[in-house]
């Protein structure tokens, strides 16, 4: 019997087994960060770094030119993963997709909670009002690597 995660399939497919409150809440975490992205909220800033720091300038004329493709791949994306969420069955690109999904998540996740490396060395403290959030965190972080695991099967 296959554990719960992503594993790689014979025919070039991945199977996926979660639960349903898991596939759930992957669906409604893809949803609200939608609604970050095309809203251009500042808590996806960490999503779109700047590319010339030190020229403003330059680094706004490269938001123009790049901002709606970087908007429109990660709408992509998220939008395949609630699409998909409930599928025991992935395609390559939606491997690829759930890949790339989970990484804004997390990285939107953890810019609003605060994570540093100092977390999982100190552990999490049942009574930090953060808590059931950092658990989502971690739970993202493990399902990400799952997910690239098995798509490191295919390098």
């Amino acid at each position: 019997m296959m554990r719960h995660g992503v594993r790689p399939l014979a025919d070039g497919g991945y199977r996926v087994r979660l639960g349903r409150d898991e596939r759930d809440l992957l669906d409604l975490l893809a949803a609200e960060l939608v609604q970050l992205v095309t809203a251009d909220d500042d808590a996806v800033a960490r999503l779109f770094p700047a590319a010339y720091r030190d020229d403003p300038p330059a680094d706004e004329e490269y938001r123009r030119l790049t901002r709606g493709s970087l908007v429109d791949g990660r709408v992509a994306a998220l939008e395949t993963l609630r699409a998909t969420a409930g599928s025991d069955r992935l395609t390559q690109p939606e491997a690829d997709a759930w890949c790339g999904a989970l990484n804004d998540l997390r990285l939107v996740l953890g810019e609003r909670l605060g994570v540093t490396e100092d977390l999982y060395v100190d552990g999490i403290d049942p009574r930090d009002p953060r808590a059931p959030e950092l658990a989502v965190y971690g739970w993202l972080t493990w399902l990400q690597a799952d997910v690239v695991d098995a798509l490191a099967t295919r390098l």
